[in-house]
């Protein structure tokens, strides 16, 4: 049996190279793992939506997934950033929709406001910078705070964690 790393070597090096892609890209193993993850948890939210009848997902989630299950160690990946970054960035957006409204200032101003919100805090997340942009394009309540955003923060971070234990074996939380 090759070495785990063979058909990194034979089949992934030489498309890298034709690419141009970077040397420190994902091996194989890693690659496909992280799109596992990132796979799964899309599927929880999504079949737990259909069978609660609530919305469970948003857009934003499929980059925290991103993040999560490729760079696990990165500190934009972490649980606070992923948790916080969508609470903070989600309470900018809904307050900018009760002041502002959704016009093209009310837009550019949630996401400066989210950015710089999470900058202050710690909790920097990029996926999280798209949310007010849901949140004012959509419309959407006060309670979208809680669903689909603390609920999906929650899951993908509990998810990621039990995912890298258990699969990848990959440290999730970075030491620090």
């Amino acid at each position: 049996m090759p070495p785990p790393d063979a058909a990194d070597t034979a089949i992934v090096q030489p498309l890298r190279s034709r690419l141009g892609l970077p040397h420190g890209a994902l091996r194989l193993r890693e690659a496909l793992l992280a799109g596992l993850g990132g796979f799964l948890t899309i599927l929880a939210l999504a079949i737990g939506g259909l069978q609660s009848g609530a919305l469970l997902l948003i857009a934003p989630f499929g980059a925290s997934c991103v993040l999560v299950f490729a760079l696990p160690q990165s500190p934009l990946a972490q649980p606070r950033n992923v948790i916080g970054g969508h609470l903070i960035s989600t309470i900018a957006g809904l307050c900018v929709l009760a002041l502002v409204g959704p016009t093209p200032f009310g837009l550019a101003l949630g996401v400066g406001l989210a950015i710089s919100c999470m900058s202050l805090t710690g909790t920097l997340h990029p996926p999280a910078g798209a949310d007010p942009l849901v949140v004012l394009m959509a419309g959407a309540p006060w309670p979208f705070l809680i669903t689909p955003v603390l609920f999906g923060a929650l899951a993908i971070v509990l998810i990621g964690t039990g995912f890298h234990r258990l699969v990848s074996g990959k440290a999730y939380r970075a030491r620090g």
